[in-house]
């Protein structure tokens, strides 16, 4: 069994687990902004995954950001895998419009703002519902 890091469960809310991946809502409600995380043990590039798993991340990658797109009624998205504070593998994809808070830049460069309690039910179950 695969073990997520802290700072994952610190920071983000599980939605749903798909074949390779669990996709978790980063708790940041400046930005629709959830995570993959393979279900993997040790590995922190994709380049550690074998061949079949390579695939399936791409599969999954692709498959959520159409979600994220159709959700959020976005045309951009940034996917971004860095893993500098965090080793683990994980993909970041987080939907972006012109208006947002950092447009046109990282959404690193704007501190987070948590969701409220209202506010982390009320998107979880929207995303969710996505998924099933």
């Amino acid at each position: 069994m695969y073990k997520i890091d802290k700072k994952f469960i610190k920071s983000s809310h599980h939605i749903i687990d798909l074949k390779l991946c669990s996709i978790r809502l980063h708790d940041n409600s400046k930005f629709p902004w959830v995570i993959l995380i393979p279900k993997r043990n040790k590995i922190t590039d994709m380049s550690d995954l074998n061949s079949k798993d390579q695939i399936l991340l791409m599969k999954e990658i692709v498959y959520v950001s159409k979600v994220m797109k159709k959700l959020f009624k976005t045309t951009k998205l940034n996917i971004e895998k860095i893993g500098n504070i965090v080793p683990q593998l994980h993909i970041h994809i987080i939907a972006r419009r012109k208006k947002d808070s950092s447009w046109p830049l990282s959404v690193w460069v704007v501190k987070s703002k948590n969701y409220s309690k209202v506010s982390l039910i009320k998107i979880l179950k929207k995303v969710r519902g996505e998924f099933k």
